[in-house]
Formats: structure tokens, C-alpha cells, sequence
């Protein structure tokens, strides 16, 4: 019993945490009726129906296909890797950064073995670690490529073309970086590169829930940007992947969920304490970029979107800190836990070389963009 709790608070930190400082808040401030207004219904109603609807589509082997499609004329090296690393850049867009790395970085690690052990090699951890800072980077543009964009654009109120033209210039940054640095650690290998599939992948199932799930998809961005309300979305989402294949129901992430309830019960409490709301609101009032990247390195950015929000009104410049908060430590960005966990289990003593390169990385295109907020932004 012991070695299963000590598994699950080890991969599950972020989740303990919540409910800790959930629990520890209640003691100050005693339930009551005002509790259920801190739960924020509608960003898990439409969180819920993403990341079921994200994996009926993944189970469907549609994203695998469009990657084995675009890669079967890669002839260098320096191709190969910017397909691989763009993909989860267009994709987590969309698909959001958890589900672009769950699904690219696993099919990257075949494909790099099927290019050659020399590419493998010299290219694993580089490419692996360019594909999460991708991720990351992407899914700040649009308010479904991640946790918190999606909690902040409604908390914020902002029009979808608001939110998009607010991230627009440091996704056009990001994309020049990524492009430049995937080309810089491929130049090396000069010789032709290709890429054999034994056997392409088939879309899987009847074409009925691949269409099922585009519909349900098309009707969660609708209720994004708040054309279709949120029930409506989430009976219409739960029926359709009843209809379609129950066992998606496993695979969403409840864990995020109740992460997201603990720490809307934690902010809700806090907020009623005149002095800590006082002097949180002193400490970010002006800094929220800042304050957003600082707290990102400690708590990631998904809790940092969520403390913070409760003590600012300048949304804009919270989406952008936390955003770019995603760069940096391991923990930085949840999803990126999500790569170097497939690495390392795949990959014997790779563990090192990779949190090396990754943390390097990383720092460097966080510097880089924070250049680019004090220059363009600020």
C-alpha cells in the first residue's frame, strides 16, 4: 500500500498539490455556499470534450498517417527533422501540445531508427527535445492548444481573432527559431536520408467515427468561442463517443480535472483573505509577464494560469508569461514530461544527455523570447 501511494504522489505531484492546498485553504475558510462559484464549469465541461475527442481521433491513426504521408519524400537529414518538429508545432494547435508529443514523439523514435543508427544517434535526443519545445511553443496561438489557454481566453473574455493576434507574434518568432535551430543540428549529416515504411498505417475503424469525431471536434471549437453553450456540447460529446467507442472514457485525463477543481477551490478561499489577496495582487499588479514565467518554473504553467488569475486583471499579459513559461525547467510545461518519460523508457542512459540538451534548450529560446516581449511587447 505504501509503494502504491508513493508511486502515485510521484506521478501525480501536481494533482497532490492541489488537493493539499485545496484542504489547507478550507481550514481557513470554512465551505459554504460561495463554493461553487469558484468552479470555472464550463473551462472542464469543454477540457473534457477535447481530450476525449482528441483521442478518439488519435485511435483512429489519422495523425500517424498524415506524418508517414508528409515523410515518405524526405531525402535529407535536415528535412526529416523539421517535419518531425513542425508537425507538433501546426499540430498541438489544435490537437493541443499533450497529444502532438503522445503522438509524434513515439512515431518519431521508429522513424529515426528506420533513417539509420548514425542519424538515430547523433539526432534522437536533439530532435525529441525540439519536438516538445514545438509543442509548447504552437499551442500558445490558439485558446485549445493548451490547458490554461483554454482556461484564460474565457476567463478573459476576449474574441478568438483577439486572442490569436495577441500570441500571433511570438508564434511567428517561435516558428524562425525552431526553423533555424532544427536546421543548425542537422547540417552535419550531408548524405541522402530515406525513410521505408514496412507497412503504412490504415485508418483504423469505419469512416463513420472519423467523421463522428471531426463533427464533435467542429462543435467544441464552436463552443470555445461560446456559439454553442457548453452543455449542449458536452451531451452532444459524451453521446457521440458512447455511440462510437466507449473505452475513450479511459484514456482522458481525470487527474487534470480534478487539478484544475483543487486549485479553483484553493484561489476562491485565498481570494476571500483580504491580507494574502492583497499582497499576491501587490506582487503581480504590472509584473504578469514575469510573475507568470517565474512561477511557471516551479509549478508549471497550467497552476501558475490558474493562481495567478485570481489576483490580476490583465489577462493579455498573463496568457503571454505563462505561455512562454512553458520554456525552461522540466517542469516547466507538464508536456514535457510527457517526452522525456518516452525517451528515457526507450531509451537505456539517455536520461542524462537529455535533460542536459533539454534545459540548455530550452533557456536559450526563453531568453530569446523574453528579448522579444521586452522589444515588441512592453
Amino acid at each position: 500500500m505504501k509503494e502504491k501511494i508513493t508511486r502515485f504522489v510521484k506521478q501525480e505531484a501536481v494533482l497532490c498539490a492541489a488537493l493539499i492546498l485545496a484542504s489547507v485553504s478550507m481550514l481557513l475558510v470554512p465551505p459554504d455556499e460561495e463554493y461553487i462559484s469558484y468552479i470555472d464549469f464550463r473551462t472542464l465541461a469543454v477540457l473534457f470534450c477535447l481530450m476525449g475527442v482528441m483521442s478518439g481521433l488519435q485511435k483512429t491513426g489519422l495523425f500517424q498517417w498524415v506524418a508517414e504521408t508528409l515523410l515518405t519524400r524526405v531525402r535529407r537529414a535536415w528535412q526529416l527533422v523539421l517535419i518531425l518538429v513542425l508537425l507538433c508545432f501546426f499540430s498541438s494547435m489544435l490537437i493541443t501540445n499533450d497529444v502532438a508529443l503522445i503522438t509524434f514523439v513515439p512515431f518519431t523514435l521508429t522513424v529515426l531508427g528506420l533513417a539509420g543508427q548514425e542519424i538515430r544517434t547523433r539526432l534522437l535526443v536533439p530532435t525529441v527535445v525540439l519536438q516538445t519545445i514545438a509543442a509548447n511553443l504552437g499551442s500558445m496561438l490558439t485558446p485549445v492548444g493548451n490547458p490554461q489557454n483554454l482556461y484564460l481566453y474565457g476567463k478573459a473574455g476576449t474574441t478568438l481573432s483577439q486572442f490569436i493576434l495577441l500570441m500571433l507574434p511570438y508564434t511567428i518568432a517561435s516558428l524562425l527559431l525552431l526553423s533555424a535551430w532544427s536546421l543548425i543540428q542537422s547540417r552535419a549529416h550531408k548524405a541522402p536520408v530515406e525513410v521505408a515504411f514496412a507497412q503504412r498505417t490504415a485508418l483504423s475503424g469505419k469512416p463513420l467515427c472519423l467523421a463522428v469525431y471531426a463533427l464533435l471536434f467542429f462543435i467544441d471549437l464552436l463552443t470555445v468561442v461560446r456559439a454553442i453553450p457548453y452543455p449542449t456540447a458536452l451531451g452532444l460529446t459524451v453521446i457521440g463517443l458512447l455511440l462510437t467507442d466507449r473505452a475513450i472514457f479511459s484514456h482522458i485525463d481525470y487527474s487534470l480535472l480534478l487539478t484544475f477543481i483543487g486549485f479553483f477551490i484553493f484561489i476562491g478561499n485565498m481570494g476571500r483573505l483580504p491580507q494574502f489577496a492583497g499582497l499576491l495582487q501587490k506582487i503581480v499588479s504590472g509584473n504578469e509577464v514575469l510573475a507568470g514565467i517565474a512561477a511557471s518554473q516551479v509549478i508549471s504553467n497550467v497552476p501558475a494560469a490558474l493562481l495567478l488569475s485570481g489576483f490580476t486583471k490583465d489577462f493579455p499579459s498573463l496568457i503571454i508569461g505563462v505561455n512562454l513559461g512553458g520554456l525552461g525547467t522540466l517542469i516547466a510545461s507538464m508536456a514535457s514530461l510527457i517526452s522525456y518519460k518516452l525517451v528515457v523508457r526507450r531509451e537505456n542512459g539517455a536520461a542524462g544527455a537529455y535533460f542536459r540538451y533539454f534545459t540548455t534548450t530550452n533557456l536559450w529560446f526563453l531568453g530569446a523570447l523574453v528579448l522579444f516581449w521586452v522589444v515588441w511587447g512592453r
